[in-house]
Protein backbone atom coordinates (compact mmCIF):
# COMPACT_ATOMS: atom_id res chain seq x y z
CA UNK A 1 0.00 0.00 0.00
CA UNK A 2 1.24 3.48 -0.72
CA UNK A 3 1.92 5.26 2.47
CA UNK A 4 0.96 8.60 0.21
CA UNK A 5 -3.03 7.36 0.69
CA UNK A 6 -3.07 8.24 4.43
CA UNK A 7 -6.69 7.67 6.42
CA UNK A 8 -9.00 7.81 3.21
CA UNK A 9 -9.51 3.71 3.27
CA UNK A 10 -9.38 2.45 6.89
CA UNK A 11 -10.18 -0.89 8.33
CA UNK A 12 -13.95 -2.50 7.44
CA UNK A 13 -14.40 -1.97 10.93
CA UNK A 14 -14.23 1.46 10.97
CA UNK A 15 -15.34 2.54 7.43
CA UNK A 16 -17.93 4.94 9.11
CA UNK A 17 -15.24 6.70 10.78
CA UNK A 18 -13.14 6.71 7.26
CA UNK A 19 -16.02 8.35 5.35
CA UNK A 20 -16.08 11.26 7.56
CA UNK A 21 -12.37 11.55 7.81
CA UNK A 22 -12.85 11.47 3.61
CA UNK A 23 -15.41 14.32 3.53
CA UNK A 24 -13.42 16.74 5.30
CA UNK A 25 -11.66 18.23 1.95
CA UNK A 26 -12.32 21.86 3.48
CA UNK A 27 -10.81 22.07 6.80
CA UNK A 28 -12.06 25.06 8.88
CA UNK A 29 -9.96 27.54 10.36
CA UNK A 30 -8.89 26.25 13.89
CA UNK A 31 -10.18 23.06 13.26
CA UNK A 32 -8.90 20.00 15.62
CA UNK A 33 -5.70 17.75 14.85
CA UNK A 34 -6.47 14.79 12.62
CA UNK A 35 -6.12 12.42 15.30
CA UNK A 36 -8.30 14.83 17.65
CA UNK A 37 -10.84 14.46 15.14
CA UNK A 38 -10.63 10.65 14.59
CA UNK A 39 -11.61 10.72 17.80
CA UNK A 40 -14.09 12.86 18.75
CA UNK A 41 -16.19 11.11 15.66
CA UNK A 42 -15.94 7.55 17.24
CA UNK A 43 -16.62 9.14 20.79
CA UNK A 44 -20.09 10.24 19.08
CA UNK A 45 -20.81 7.24 17.74
CA UNK A 46 -20.24 5.33 21.13
CA UNK A 47 -17.72 3.25 19.80
CA UNK A 48 -15.50 1.54 22.92
CA UNK A 49 -11.94 2.30 23.72
CA UNK A 50 -10.91 -0.76 22.31
CA UNK A 51 -11.76 0.26 18.67
CA UNK A 52 -10.93 4.07 18.92
CA UNK A 53 -7.43 2.70 19.90
CA UNK A 54 -7.06 0.26 17.05
CA UNK A 55 -8.11 2.95 15.02
CA UNK A 56 -6.22 5.41 15.88
CA UNK A 57 -2.98 3.04 15.93
CA UNK A 58 -4.32 2.45 12.31
CA UNK A 59 -3.87 6.01 11.15
CA UNK A 60 -0.48 6.78 12.80
CA UNK A 61 1.24 3.97 10.54
CA UNK A 62 0.26 6.28 7.22
CA UNK A 63 0.76 9.65 8.67
CA UNK A 64 4.11 10.19 6.35
CA UNK A 65 7.56 10.39 7.87
CA UNK A 66 9.27 13.77 6.82
CA UNK A 67 12.54 14.53 6.91
CA UNK A 68 13.86 18.23 7.55
CA UNK A 69 15.82 20.20 4.55
CA UNK A 70 18.64 20.22 6.70
CA UNK A 71 18.18 16.07 6.74
CA UNK A 72 17.09 16.03 3.26
CA UNK A 73 20.74 17.64 2.28
CA UNK A 74 22.65 15.58 4.95
CA UNK A 75 21.59 12.38 3.07
CA UNK A 76 22.12 13.86 -0.72
CA UNK A 77 25.37 14.77 0.59
CA UNK A 78 26.17 11.07 1.01
CA UNK A 79 24.82 9.61 -2.11
CA UNK A 80 26.77 9.25 -5.83
CA UNK A 81 26.04 9.41 -9.39
CA UNK A 82 23.46 8.03 -11.11
CA UNK A 83 21.46 7.40 -7.39
CA UNK A 84 21.65 10.91 -6.17
CA UNK A 85 20.67 12.26 -9.25
CA UNK A 86 17.62 9.98 -9.12
CA UNK A 87 16.75 11.19 -5.56
CA UNK A 88 17.30 14.82 -6.30
CA UNK A 89 13.75 14.42 -8.66
CA UNK A 90 12.26 12.27 -6.31
CA UNK A 91 12.55 15.36 -3.64
CA UNK A 92 12.68 18.30 -6.15
CA UNK A 93 9.92 16.84 -8.44
CA UNK A 94 7.74 14.72 -6.29
CA UNK A 95 8.11 11.75 -7.71
CA UNK A 96 7.36 8.10 -6.73
CA UNK A 97 10.19 5.77 -6.95
CA UNK A 98 9.04 4.13 -9.97
CA UNK A 99 7.62 7.44 -11.72
CA UNK A 100 11.15 8.08 -11.63
CA UNK A 101 12.64 5.46 -12.77
CA UNK A 102 10.54 4.87 -15.56
CA UNK A 103 11.35 7.95 -17.32
CA UNK A 104 11.75 8.27 -21.04
CA UNK A 105 13.98 10.74 -22.72
CA UNK A 106 10.97 12.40 -24.40
CA UNK A 107 8.72 12.98 -21.17
CA UNK A 108 12.66 15.65 -20.03
CA UNK A 109 11.00 19.08 -21.71
CA UNK A 110 14.50 21.40 -20.29
CA UNK A 111 13.03 24.08 -22.42
CA UNK A 112 9.42 24.09 -20.18
CA UNK A 113 11.43 23.10 -17.07
CA UNK A 114 8.58 20.27 -16.58
CA UNK A 115 8.80 16.51 -16.58
CA UNK A 116 5.58 14.73 -17.95
CA UNK A 117 5.27 11.62 -15.58
CA UNK A 118 3.59 8.42 -17.95
CA UNK A 119 0.69 6.31 -16.26
CA UNK A 120 1.04 7.36 -12.85
CA UNK A 121 -0.86 5.77 -10.05
CA UNK A 122 -4.74 5.50 -11.64
CA UNK A 123 -2.83 5.15 -14.67
CA UNK A 124 -2.70 8.88 -15.15
CA UNK A 125 -0.81 10.71 -16.70
CA UNK A 126 0.37 14.28 -14.63
CA UNK A 127 3.24 16.95 -14.86
CA UNK A 128 5.62 17.89 -12.44
CA UNK A 129 8.45 20.80 -12.16
CA UNK A 130 11.97 19.69 -13.30
CA UNK A 131 14.47 21.53 -10.63
CA UNK A 132 16.52 23.81 -11.58
CA UNK A 133 19.13 22.02 -9.22
CA UNK A 134 19.16 19.46 -11.38
CA UNK A 135 18.90 20.24 -14.78
CA UNK A 136 23.17 20.23 -15.72
CA UNK A 137 23.54 17.33 -13.93
CA UNK A 138 20.43 15.71 -15.99
CA UNK A 139 21.59 17.53 -19.65
CA UNK A 140 24.95 15.70 -18.59
CA UNK A 141 23.81 12.34 -17.90
CA UNK A 142 21.65 11.99 -20.48
CA UNK A 143 24.58 12.90 -22.98
CA UNK A 144 26.24 9.93 -21.18
CA UNK A 145 23.37 7.77 -22.02
CA UNK A 146 22.97 8.96 -25.57
CA UNK A 147 26.29 7.30 -25.92
CA UNK A 148 25.42 4.49 -24.64
CA UNK A 149 22.39 4.01 -26.79
CA UNK A 150 24.56 4.37 -29.93
CA UNK A 151 26.88 1.98 -29.03
CA UNK A 152 24.26 -0.14 -28.03
CA UNK A 153 22.52 0.44 -31.77
CA UNK A 154 25.99 -0.01 -33.34
CA UNK A 155 26.01 -3.83 -32.11
CA UNK A 156 22.44 -4.24 -32.68
CA UNK A 157 20.89 -3.65 -29.77
CA UNK A 158 19.23 -0.41 -28.64
CA UNK A 159 15.71 -1.46 -28.08
CA UNK A 160 13.45 -0.64 -24.97
CA UNK A 161 9.96 -2.20 -23.91
CA UNK A 162 7.25 -0.14 -25.34
CA UNK A 163 3.87 0.66 -23.68
CA UNK A 164 0.12 -0.70 -24.83
CA UNK A 165 0.53 -1.63 -28.90
CA UNK A 166 3.10 0.94 -29.56
CA UNK A 167 5.29 -1.30 -30.87
CA UNK A 168 3.12 -3.37 -33.54
CA UNK A 169 1.83 0.78 -34.38
CA UNK A 170 5.49 1.60 -34.44
CA UNK A 171 7.40 -0.99 -35.51
CA UNK A 172 10.90 0.73 -35.08
CA UNK A 173 10.27 3.37 -32.41
CA UNK A 174 11.90 1.03 -29.49
CA UNK A 175 15.41 1.88 -30.92
CA UNK A 176 14.24 5.69 -31.23
CA UNK A 177 16.34 7.95 -28.93
CA UNK A 178 13.68 9.74 -27.48
CA UNK A 179 11.22 6.95 -26.30
CA UNK A 180 14.83 5.05 -24.34
CA UNK A 181 14.73 5.31 -20.49
CA UNK A 182 15.95 7.91 -18.65
CA UNK A 183 18.24 5.82 -16.31
CA UNK A 184 18.78 2.75 -18.12
CA UNK A 185 19.84 -0.61 -16.43
CA UNK A 186 23.53 -1.87 -16.85
CA UNK A 187 23.09 -4.92 -18.66
CA UNK A 188 21.02 -5.72 -21.70
CA UNK A 189 18.74 -8.84 -21.65
CA UNK A 190 17.22 -10.74 -24.98
CA UNK A 191 13.43 -10.62 -25.22
CA UNK A 192 11.82 -13.93 -25.48
CA UNK A 193 8.99 -13.01 -27.99
CA UNK A 194 11.31 -10.78 -30.06
CA UNK A 195 14.76 -12.30 -29.60
CA UNK A 196 15.32 -8.34 -29.36
CA UNK A 197 18.59 -7.02 -27.46
CA UNK A 198 16.91 -4.78 -24.66
CA UNK A 199 17.49 -2.29 -22.06
CA UNK A 200 15.53 -2.60 -19.14
CA UNK A 201 14.81 0.66 -16.93
CA UNK A 202 17.33 0.94 -13.75
CA UNK A 203 15.81 -1.39 -10.56
CA UNK A 204 14.25 0.51 -8.22
CA UNK A 205 16.31 -1.95 -5.99
CA UNK A 206 19.87 0.28 -6.87
CA UNK A 207 18.17 3.67 -5.48
CA UNK A 208 16.22 1.91 -2.20
CA UNK A 209 19.68 0.50 -1.22
CA UNK A 210 21.68 3.80 -1.55
CA UNK A 211 19.24 5.97 0.32
CA UNK A 212 18.93 3.39 3.24
CA UNK A 213 22.92 3.56 3.29
CA UNK A 214 23.29 7.39 3.32
CA UNK A 215 20.89 8.01 5.79
CA UNK A 216 22.72 5.66 8.04
CA UNK A 217 25.83 7.26 6.87
CA UNK A 218 24.07 10.76 7.84
CA UNK A 219 22.69 9.24 11.49
CA UNK A 220 19.23 9.79 10.88
CA UNK A 221 17.21 7.74 13.15
CA UNK A 222 14.12 8.67 12.13
CA UNK A 223 12.69 5.51 9.81
CA UNK A 224 13.54 7.18 6.13
CA UNK A 225 13.17 5.51 2.17
CA UNK A 226 13.29 6.84 -1.48
CA UNK A 227 9.37 7.14 -0.41
CA UNK A 228 10.72 9.75 2.13
CA UNK A 229 11.72 12.30 -0.57
CA UNK A 230 8.51 12.85 -2.30
CA UNK A 231 6.34 13.39 1.56
CA UNK A 232 9.44 15.73 2.64
CA UNK A 233 8.36 17.62 -0.85
CA UNK A 234 4.92 18.02 -0.28
CA UNK A 235 5.47 19.00 3.03
CA UNK A 236 8.41 21.76 2.52
CA UNK A 237 5.66 23.18 -0.12
CA UNK A 238 2.85 23.39 2.27
CA UNK A 239 5.67 25.05 4.65
CA UNK A 240 6.49 27.43 2.25
CA UNK A 241 2.75 28.82 2.05
CA UNK A 242 1.49 27.40 -1.24
CA UNK A 243 -1.73 26.23 -2.02
CA UNK A 244 -2.76 22.60 -1.18
CA UNK A 245 -4.36 22.24 -4.40
CA UNK A 246 -1.38 23.21 -6.59
CA UNK A 247 0.42 21.04 -4.12
CA UNK A 248 -2.30 18.14 -4.49
CA UNK A 249 -1.75 18.66 -8.85
CA UNK A 250 2.01 18.46 -8.56
CA UNK A 251 1.49 15.21 -6.65
CA UNK A 252 -0.96 13.41 -8.37
CA UNK A 253 -3.47 13.06 -5.89
CA UNK A 254 -7.33 12.81 -7.29
CA UNK A 255 -8.93 13.48 -3.83
CA UNK A 256 -7.30 16.72 -1.69
CA UNK A 257 -8.17 14.98 1.29
CA UNK A 258 -4.54 12.69 0.10
CA UNK A 259 -2.82 15.51 0.41
CA UNK A 260 -4.58 16.90 3.56
CA UNK A 261 -2.65 14.30 5.37
CA UNK A 262 0.49 16.35 5.10
CA UNK A 263 -0.88 19.12 7.35
CA UNK A 264 -0.74 17.24 10.10
CA UNK A 265 3.08 16.75 9.78
CA UNK A 266 3.96 20.37 9.01
CA UNK A 267 6.83 21.93 11.13
CA UNK A 268 4.54 24.58 12.80
CA UNK A 269 4.15 23.17 16.70
CA UNK A 270 0.98 22.00 17.69
CA UNK A 271 -2.07 22.36 15.84
CA UNK A 272 -0.22 24.67 13.42
CA UNK A 273 -0.45 27.63 15.51
CA UNK A 274 2.73 30.15 15.30
CA UNK A 275 3.81 31.39 18.69
CA UNK A 276 3.39 35.10 19.38
CA UNK A 277 6.95 34.87 20.41
CA UNK A 278 7.98 34.04 17.15
CA UNK A 279 6.13 37.04 16.23
CA UNK A 280 7.97 39.47 18.36
CA UNK A 281 10.71 41.97 16.39
CA UNK A 282 12.80 42.64 19.52
CA UNK A 283 13.77 39.43 20.80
Amino acid sequence: MDPTVGPRVLHPTTTAVGFLVREATSPAPNQPRLLDRVRAIIRARHYSRRTERACVAWIRRFIPGVLTREEVRAVLQRMGGVPRLMAVLLYGAGLRLLECARLRVKDVEFARNQITVRAGKGDKDRVAMLPAAVKDALAKHLEMVKGQHDLDLAHGAGWVELPWALARKYPNAGREWPWQWVFPATRIYVHQGTGQHRRHHLHESVLQRAVRDAVRLAAITKRASSHTFRHSFATHLLEARHDIRTVQELLGHRDVSTTQIYTHVLNRGPSGVESPADLMTDR
